[in-house]
């Protein structure tokens, strides 16, 4: 059964058609591309999958549960996190700072215990602390913990937005352009970081990234978006060779 399972989701704006009869599939343990010209819909079906919008028909499912209804802080309770391709750190806290907030927020503390600094309060808070270093340690960033966030350079900035993603223990990772803004290097080395937090934390994966290199090598399976439906699906060497996928991207057929 796939973790994560969309059935011909639709939405419109106006007399725009963002999206029309989306399906696609994300297994267990599989990173998974979403692709497409600028405009093909690609954030608006990010937006329908976290339920920041709610599509006009169609289905969406996660580990076998309808998710219609379901508020976006509850997908998160229920193991999706997301990054953005607009960082969302907060810059004037401390890189560690900046991870610790959503363990707190997933943290079983009560508002009396935090306010009188109760025995429980200072031991989770603890926990807390340590987690958040093991997750920097993890992505490479601990000699940095207490520098300003916006003060990173932008790759580093990328590894701390997936460190909070990850602090929220996601079975699902949304990763909406973790590319951008990246040198070649950088992305290379991202792809090797993607690859380590699925053996590591047993993370599945839904990419979203204009970099071709990078969605090549680290997605199992490619769907392409294209005016607001799928034009192309399959393994990376299937899609990179689909002439209807390559005039969607440059216009003509190779």
């Amino acid at each position: 059964m796939a973790l994560l399972d969309l059935t011909e989701v639709s939405i419109r704006f106006g007399g725009v058609q963002a999206l029309l009869d989306v399906s696609l599939q994300v297994r267990e343990g599989e990173i998974v591309g979403l692709i497409g010209p600028n405009g093909a819909g690609k954030t608006t079906l990010f937006n329908c999958i976290t339920g920041v919008l709610r599509p006009d028909s169609g289905h969406i499912a996660y580990d076998g549960k309808d998710l219609a209804g379901v508020k976006t802080h509850r997908r998160a309770r229920l193991g999706m996190a997301r990054t953005f391709q607009n960082l969302q750190l907060f810059g004037r806290m401390s890189v560690l700072e900046n991870v610790m907030v959503p363990i707190d927020a997933f943290s079983p503390g009560t508002p009396v215990g935090d306010a009188f600094r109760l025995p429980t309060a200072r031991f989770e808070e603890r926990k807390a602390e340590e987690r958040a270093r093991a997750l920097l340690y993890f992505l490479d960033l601990l000699d940095v913990a207490d520098l300003q966030a916006g003060d990173l350079s932008v790759g580093m900035q990328r590894r701390l937005e997936l460190a909070r993603a990850l602090a929220s223990n996601p079975r699902l990772l949304l990763l909406d352009e973790p590319a951008a803004g990246l040198d070649a290097r950088e992305t290379a080395a991202l792809a090797d970081v993607l690859f380590r937090i699925r053996e590591q934390f047993k993370v599945t994966m839904l990419l979203v990234d204009h970099d071709m290199a990078l969605v090549m090598r680290a997605c199992d399976h490619i769907y392409v978006l294209d005016f607001g439906r799928i034009i192309s699906e399959g393994p990376p060497e299937d899609v990179r060779d689909d002439p209807e996928v390559i005039q969607a991207y440059l216009g003509e057929v190779a």
